[in-house]
């Protein structure tokens, strides 16, 4: 389009600035992201215009310039400057600024109904856990929240103990851990200790989850409501998809801070800030601190938020060259402030996580090739209103990780705006991202219900630095946030028609919203018991035996198929070390070498684990006891640690005993003293 085009274009609304720098059309800006509300509604037809159109409640005086993407125009701001639009005309008051207090406070209890709705639809998701948080946790993958668990612990002893934290051998003794490489959430953590310190691990846990959710919705309808739609109904209605998307569901039993997103908003906000920005230096530095944090959160997220920037961007400038010559010198400029301040500060974290002790790199070959099934994009999910669990068994590689699932009403209604809405260019360009994402997340094999079709377009990016750490399924959380960006897209232009019957309109809107995100509507995760903490452990009367060096083992030794140990230490905020556990270290403790599940591999470990499973004992002989006695010297172990409701605790006491000799009964569990057997100097 070109300037003279542009300017023949009216203003969208009757309180849009009157300076020409400010009047758009939907073929060009209105898919500017980061656009003032008055501004972000299609342009209509002179004629279509009614001669009284119906007044729109104007915004608060006191809300900041709206950033945007370079826009062009004939009289442009001042150079490299976010566009300023006019405030529109207050209606006259008797008492000064009335209108205008009364407009903000209105607006306020806008945000915080919306908030108290999310809020709510957050424990009703969590309210099974929340019924019992020490007690309950998600069906069929255990391992997650006892690993959080034992991470939130962690962040108590950095705060009250000033211990190291990137690193720890409180689990996998005496090799130990690195945090930096397990995402160990000291972004989250160190915030929650005082919940942690009060009300133990497990009930930090589900607060994060509940609030991740909520939080996250609320985030992206604060960032809608402000800089792409003026229909509070739009902004919610993108906020809940984004929040409670089927794939923020499905890890939301598990993963913390995968559905920790809350500052994903205001970083893509800031990114698009920057290609217009007359402080690039000052943007690009506000930029680095959200960076700096989301890292502590999780690393993987804050990667697919740099790749989903760098797609759209790429999108509206391959449809809009001329935008480059406005942008590249503020984009410039500010991604490389963030780059050297956020470098800066992540430096050593950074070192430690690639080169420090315990380093791995690459994945473990066992979650490498996680991929969608092409068939799951038209699946609900299974944490959903329509889902069922037995059905997306196949479609995906665990119920953690259903990082699709839209349904077919859903997937059609996508594709249906993006048809309808193909001339504004921010539809183009977030079409473009969605479908390079869902691309990518199908993995390295391309299948369709469970059949191999073609080799997948990741298996050439698989080996590339940083994506080799990536598990290409969770592409489809991208693919998420842009349907949840369309839906709000949609919305807002539906409201904006002005035809005859507006209410009939508006209803139909309503209704095929109700159509397309009934059958995904969220429903309480579902929870399973799982054996408390022994008393043994809650009653302290593992200190009278455990040294300061030494570990207490609990039986079966802690993996990723048993994690109890994790939790055991947890609850006592770490105060013992325990040998094994769940983590991702280098394949035998040798740092640098590919990733795996677990430390180095333990022979007695995997047979007791093998006799907790299937109940049979096996026979054993003097080899496997001296190998058995080896092993709690390098664990330093001081006892063995067996709780009665153990399953099959009676086969798993034979075995320990035939290993170590008879045991005795304390409180709720079996204890074996070793270190008679475990002293290196004996």
């Amino acid at each position: 389009m070109t300037p003279a085009e542009s300017r023949a274009l009216p203003a969208p609304h009757t309180e849009a600035a009157a300076d020409s720098a400010d009047l758009v059309s939907y073929r060009t800006p209105v898919g500017r992201l980061t656009g003032p509300p008055a501004l972000t509604a299609p342009t209509t037809d002179p004629a279509q215009t009614p001669a009284a159109p119906e007044p729109e409640t104007p915004a608060a005086p006191e809300a900041p310039a709206k950033p945007d993407l370079p826009a062009q125009s004939e009289a442009p701001a001042e150079p490299g400057m976010p566009a300023e639009p006019e405030a529109p005309a207050e209606p006259e008051a008797p008492a000064g600024g009335a209108v205008s207090i009364r407009v903000r406070w209105t607006r306020r209890r806008q945000h915080l109904a919306v908030g108290g709705l999310f809020l709510l639809a957050a424990l009703w998701v969590t309210s099974r856990i929340w019924l019992d948080p020490s007690g309950r946790v998600a069906s069929l993958y255990t391992g997650d929240p006892a690993q959080v668990q034992f991470f939130l612990a962690h962040s108590v002893r950095v705060v009250l103990h000033g211990e190291y934290p990137f690193y720890t051998e409180q689990f996998n003794y005496p090799d130990g851990v690195n945090l930096m490489a397990n995402t160990a959430v000291l972004a989250l953590g160190i915030p929650m200790v005082p919940v942690t310190l009060l009300f133990g691990p497990a009930v930090s846990f589900v607060v994060l989850v509940t609030l991740g959710l909520a939080g996250t919705a609320m985030a992206w309808y604060l960032m809608l409501s402000r800089h792409l739609v003026r229909t509070p109904l739009a902004a919610a209605v993108g906020g809940w998809f984004c929040g409670f998307s089927p794939a923020m569901l499905s890890h939301a039993s598990w993963h913390p801070n995968i559905i920790s997103q809350f500052l994903l908003p205001f970083i893509v906000w800031r990114v698009l800030v920057l290609t217009r920005s007359g402080r690039p230096v000052r943007d690009g530095a506000l930029l680095a601190v959200l960076v700096t944090v989301q890292a502590f959160i999780n690393e993987e997220i804050l990667l697919f938020t740099a790749l989903a920037c760098g797609v759209f961007l790429l999108a509206v400038l391959a449809q809009e060259p001329a935008r480059w010559r406005a942008a590249w010198r503020p984009l410039g400029a500010g991604v490389l402030t963030c780059a050297l301040l956020a470098g800066a500060l992540l430096a050593y974290p950074l070192y430690v996580q690639f080169a420090g002790p315990m380093a791995y790199h690459g994945l473990s070959d066992a979650v490498q090739d996680y991929g969608n099934d092409i068939a799951a994009f038209f699946a609900p999910g299974s944490p959903t209103l329509g889902g069922n669990q037995r059905a997306n068994a196949n479609l995906a590689p665990n119920y953690s990780e259903e990082n699709a699932f839209f349904g077919w009403s859903l997937s059609m209604l996508a594709i249906g705006i993006v048809v309808w809405l193909r001339r504004e260019l921010i539809v183009r360009a977030l079409a473009v991202t969605g479908l390079f994402f869902a691309v990518l997340s199908l993995g390295e094999r391309v299948s369709w219900w469970d059949r191999e079709l073609i080799t997948g377009p990741w298996e050439w990016l698989v080996h590339l630095p940083l994506l080799d750490a990536v598990v290409p399924t969770r592409f489809g959380l991208i693919t998420s946030v842009v349907i949840g960006l369309l839906l709000a897209l949609a919305v807002e232009r539906a409201w904006a028609l002005r035809p005859a019957d507006r209410r009939t309109v508006r209803v139909l809107t309503a209704a095929g919203l109700a159509f397309a995100l009934l059958p995904i509507a969220p429903m309480p995760l579902r929870m399973v018991s799982r054996p408390p903490v022994p008393d043994f452990i809650t009653a302290d009367r593992w200190r009278a035996y455990v040294g300061p060096d030494q570990t207490l083992v609990p039986i079966p030794v802690p993996s990723m198929g048993n994690t109890h140990g994790m939790r055991w230490a947890a609850a006592t905020n770490l105060d013992f070390k325990i040998p094994g556990g769940y983590f991702l270290a280098p394949r035998n403790g040798n740092t640098g070498d590919p990733g795996r599940f677990g430390g180095r591999p333990s022979g007695v470990g995997q047979m007791l684990e093998e006799v907790a499973t299937t109940g049979r004992t096996p026979k054993l002989d003097d080899r496997q006891r001296r190998r058995f006695t080896d092993e709690l010297r390098h664990w330093r172990a001081a006892i063995l640690v067996l709780p009665v409701r153990q399953q099959n605790a009676e086969p798993l006491r034979r075995t320990v005993e035939e290993l170590v000799g008879p045991g005795r009964q304390e409180l709720d569990v079996w204890v074996w003293d070793v270190r008679a057997l475990s002293d290196r100097s004996v």
